[in-house]
C-alpha cells in the first residue's frame, strides 16, 4: 500500500502486529465472517477474523482448515468468552497455528489469556475494552492489543459512542499500547481521524457484510442497501433482572419478537423454572437462530438484521479489494488535505 504513504505510516504499528498490508480488521459477524469473506479480506491486504460464535470445536477446526486453503495470509479467530468449550476452542486455534485470537463478549475467564499465549504455537490476544478502567486491567492481564468499540456498531454493543471512547482512551493508552477503533466507521476520512489520534488501526463490520465475497443472502444485502442510519436501532431491555446486552439491528418483526422473547423468559424466571445463567443462554440462542434466518435463509422480516449505523452509507455490492482500496484512498486524501 505504498500508494498511500501517510496512511501507511500511521498504520505501521498495527500492520506489524497483524502481519497484514493494512491495519483494517473485519469485525467478526456470526454466519457472515466465515472462510470466504475472511480469506478475501486477508488476500486483499486487510485482516480477516473468523466468527466462531456458537461453533463446536469440530466445526471451528473445519472452518480454520478451509480458510487456510483459501489464503496464506494471516487471519484471526474471534472466540466468545462465555462459550462452554472455550478452552477446547483455544486448543483448536493452537493446533492450526492461528496467530491472533480475539476474545469478545465479556471479561476473559481465568487462565484463558495464558492458554492462548502459552501453548506450543503461542498467539497474540486481542480483547474488547468498553471502559478505560477495564482496558488497563486487560492490558495488565496480558492482552497484546485492544479494540474499543462504540455503540454505533452492529450486533452486541456498549453504552458509549466511538468518538467519546476514542477521546477518552487513545490519549491515555495509544502511545504505549496497540488500540484499534471500531463502531460506525464507514469511510476512510474517519479512519484518518482515529489514526491521527493514535489508533494503531480500525475495525469495520457493516461495511464488509455486503461485500461481493460475503455469503449473506441477496435479500439480506438488499435490506442493508435500503436502510438509513436511523433504521439500525438498539434492542430494549424489558427486565432489569435479565441483564441483556443491547443488540443493534435493522428494525423489523424480528426486533419486536425479541422484546416478546425477553418478556417470556422473564416470566419463566419469575416462576422459578429457570436459573439466571440458563435464561441468558436462551437469549443468546435466540439471537444465533434469528441471525441465521436473516443471513443464510434471507428471512429479512423475522430474522435479525444486525447492522451498525454506518449502514446508511452502503449502496451497492463491491468486492473486498475495492472496499479496502476506497477506504485507504479516502484516508490518504483526508491526511494530505490536512
Amino acid at each position: 500500500m505504498n500508494t498511500y504513504p501517510k496512511t501507511a505510516h500511521l498504520m505501521q504499528r498495527g500492520c506489524d502486529f497483524l502481519g497484514s498490508d493494512t491495519a483494517i480488521l473485519c469485525g467478526a459477524m456470526s454466519w457472515v465472517s466465515e472462510r470466504n469473506l475472511v480469506s478475501a479480506i486477508s488476500n486483499a491486504g486487510g485482516f480477516g477474523v473468523i466468527a466462531c460464535g456458537a461453533m463446536t470445536p469440530e466445526l471451528l477446526d473445519r472452518e480454520i482448515a478451509a480458510t487456510k486453503a483459501l489464503t496464506d495470509k494471516p487471519f484471526g479467530v474471534n472466540l466468545i468468552t462465555m462459550h462452554p468449550d472455550l478452552f477446547d476452542l483455544i486448543q483448536v486455534c493452537e493446533k492450526h497455528g492461528v496467530g491472533h485470537v480475539v476474545l469478545a463478549g465479556g471479561i476473559p475467564p481465568k487462565g484463558s489469556v495464558e492458554a492462548i499465549k502459552g501453548g506450543q504455537n503461542p498467539a497474540k490476544v486481542i480483547c474488547f475494552a468498553p471502559t478505560l478502567a477495564l482496558a488497563k486491567k486487560l492490558l495488565r492481564s496480558g492482552a497484546d492489543a485492544l479494540v474499543i468499540e462504540g455503540m454505533e456498531a452492529g450486533g452486541h454493543i456498549g453504552p458509549v459512542s466511538t468518538s467519546v471512547l476514542a477521546q477518552e482512551m487513545l490519549p491515555e493508552l495509544a502511545e504505549e499500547h496497540l488500540i484499534f477503533v471500531a463502531g460506525g466507521i464507514g469511510r476512510g476520512q474517519a479512519i484518518a481521524g482515529y489514526l491521527e489520534m493514535g489508533a494503531a488501526g480500525v475495525q469495520l463490520g457493516t461495511r464488509f457484510a455486503c461485500a461481493t465475497e460475503s455469503i449473506a443472502h441477496p435479500d439480506f444485502k438488499k435490506a442493508f442497501f435500503r436502510a438509513s442510519a436511523r433504521d439500525a436501532i438498539a434492542s430494549v431491555q424489558v427486565d432489569p433482572r435479565l441483564p441483556v446486552i443491547p443488540v443493534r439491528a435493522l428494525k423489523n418483526k424480528g426486533t419486536e419478537e425479541f422484546t416478546r422473547k425477553q418478556i417470556e423468559v422473564a416470566g419463566v424466571l419469575d416462576s422459578g423454572g429457570l436459573a439466571m445463567d440458563e435464561a441468558q443462554l436462551q437469549i443468546e440462542h435466540y439471537w444465533a437462530g434469528a441471525l441465521r434466518r436473516a443471513v443464510i435463509d434471507g428471512d429479512v422480516e423475522n430474522g435479525s438484521l444486525m447492522a451498525g449505523q454506518s449502514v446508511g452509507m452502503l449502496k451497492e455490492e463491491e468486492p473486498v479489494a475495492v472496499i479496502i482500496e476506497k477506504l485507504m484512498a479516502q484516508s490518504e486524501e483526508a491526511l494530505t488535505r490536512r
